[in-house]
């Protein structure tokens, strides 16, 4: 281990916390989605050093990590950087008083990155402007679902907590009495409303989850599609659109996350394909989603780093589906946007350096 030296600046130094496992991996370049050359990169070009943490790793006072240098990591303890771009999930106590410790000392933006879907959706009704862009949600409970099935056609019971799809149920119907039932991997089912609830109790028991009216999404050769729009604090700490890439179900399926089958596409393809002008369709998606994450950060002040998915009806409606606190990434990644991917890891860190130089 090496003590931080005498002669070392603090001042331009960026703390990025990680998970502990991709902390880890960093020597051995196995670091999950994250690509830290990326960070690197970005802080040698904005003349930032970028110390890499984990939460275990760090007391009142200092935290023991990694820092990058010329070309190369060293293991050292510094005071508390004073801003942090946190990409680590703190789901346990622990990790939340550590993140809490870390949060006294230093301004960490995104310091909470796993959002309830159904406060945020109720912290965005409040704004009038943005209540159209919204699908319908409630808390689940059984009279909800009763109430939903008689007013919609088409409905999701998600996981208020939950990433990558998992826990979504989709419930349409197809008939006075029946209901087509999807879920997971599982082939479709059809039950009866009765059958339906019951089910669909039973596999939520005492989880938190929401009910949330179905977009009729457009389509791209039959599969249903959504977009993935990654929206960042940058220079001066104004919100941008970084980029937009869309999701496109596999066929049969009714979730669009690439972990379960779904395929990146072009947003602009998708949007030609669905008849509307690519141009129009995607400034006025960037206009409604910039209005999103304004209004939602007058709420949530830390937030700087979220991945939006937001639905395209029929008829060109656009509509916000979730926010997601910690953005992966990886869509532009595999549609080989090689300079926008650049820049969802380089914008980050100038809003980092706004705010140390602030």
């Amino acid at each position: 281990m090496i003590l931080l030296d005498e002669g070392d600046d603090v001042r331009s130094v960026v703390g990025i916390l990680l998970d502990r496992r991709t902390y880890l991996g960093i020597h051995r370049k196995q670091t999950g989605y994250e690509r830290i050359d990326l960070y690197n990169k970005a802080a040698e070009n904005l003349g930032m050093t970028p110390f890499y943490m984990c939460l275990q790793h760090i007391s009142e006072k200092s935290a023991l990590g990694l820092c990058y240098e010329n070309k190369k990591y060293r293991l050292i303890r510094l005071p508390i950087p004073k801003v942090t771009h946190n990409r680590a999930m703190t789901l346990t106590p622990y990790l939340q008083k550590q993140l809490a410790l870390l949060s006294n000392s230093s301004i960490v933006f995104n310091g909470q990155n796993r959002h309830d879907k159904l406060r945020i959706h109720k912290l965005l009704t409040t704004n009038k402007s943005i209540r159209e862009y919204l699908p319908e949600s409630m808390a689940y409970s059984r009279e909800q679902l009763v109430d939903a099935m008689e007013r919609f056609s088409s409905l999701y019971i998600k996981p208020t907590n939950s990433s990558i799809g998992k826990g979504v149920i989709k419930i349409t119907q197809k008939g006075d009495e029946d209901w087509q039932l999807c879920w997971s991997n599982n082939e479709p089912k059809m039950l009866s409303v009765k059958k339906a609830q019951a089910f669909i109790h039973e596999k939520v028991g005492t989880q938190s989850y929401l009910i949330q009216q179905a977009i009729s999404l457009a389509t791209y050769h039959g599969r249903p599609y959504d977009l993935r729009i990654s929206a960042q604090r940058g220079d001066k700490g104004k919100w941008q659109i970084t980029g937009i890439a869309g999701k496109v179900a596999a066929s049969g399926r009714h979730v669009t996350n690439l972990a379960k089958g779904g395929e990146a596409r072009r947003c602009e393809e998708l949007f030609r394909a669905s008849g509307f002008d690519p141009y129009r369709m995607k400034a006025a998606v960037e206009q409604v989603s910039l209005m999103i994450v304004e209004n939602l950060s007058e709420r949530i002040p830390t937030i700087a780093d979220v991945g939006l998915d937001v639905g395209v009806d029929d008829d060109g409606g656009i509509k916000l589906i979730e926010v997601n606190g910690r953005d992966q990434r990886y869509e532009f990644k595999q549609l080989k946007m090689h300079q926008t991917f650049k820049n969802t890891y380089e914008t980050p860190l100038r809003y980092a350096k706004f705010l140390l130089n602030r």
